[in-house]
């Protein structure tokens, strides 16, 4: 009696320890900044006072859920870029009215495949110089995804 309790017990244990995660979503979204409709590509120079449209393509196994975009300065030189390619940089200089943009965006329907187009306005008053611009995608999973490109604002001559 008692082998066949500890077998029971034995049977249960295995059987909820090999639950499959097959119904999880254990992948990260992907996002296509490589592409030759995607902007800006690392390196791109931006112009104040202008506005650009933002460009990509993100995927997921499952559902995507939002991104992110965020744009700071880079006048110290610390480094974010997930791309191999250096970038030529300005001297370091003390910022003084840099360019801050932090914006969220839902992906509406859970798509798995999603285009994403915004349209960004930078300022003509911001300080010139090299700056990051960064996407951070989410999965409705909870997910995340970086790309990080170095982009440098200059005046239109």
């Amino acid at each position: 009696m008692r082998k066949r309790i500890v077998l029971y017990i034995l049977t249960a244990l295995v059987a909820t320890n090999c639950s499959c995660d097959e119904g999880k979503d254990m992948d990260s979204p992907v996002i296509m900044m490589n592409d030759s409709r995607a902007f800006p590509p690392n390196c791109a120079t931006l112009y104040r006072g202008e506005q650009f449209e933002f460009r990509a393509v993100f995927t997921d196994n499952r559902a995507l859920g939002n991104y992110n975009i965020e744009i700071h300065q880079n006048f110290d030189h610390h480094s974010h870029s997930t791309g191999a390619e250096e970038c030529p940089v300005d001297s370091v200089k003390t910022p003084h009215n840099p360019f801050v943009y932090n914006q969220s965006f839902a992906i509406l329907g859970s798509p798995t495949y999603y285009e994403a187009v915004a349209g960004i306005a930078i300022p003509a008053e911001i300080d010139t110089g090299d700056y990051h611009f960064m996407v951070r995608l989410t999965d409705r999973a909870g997910w995340q995804q970086l790309a990080a490109v170095s982009v440098k604002i200059a005046d239109r001559n």
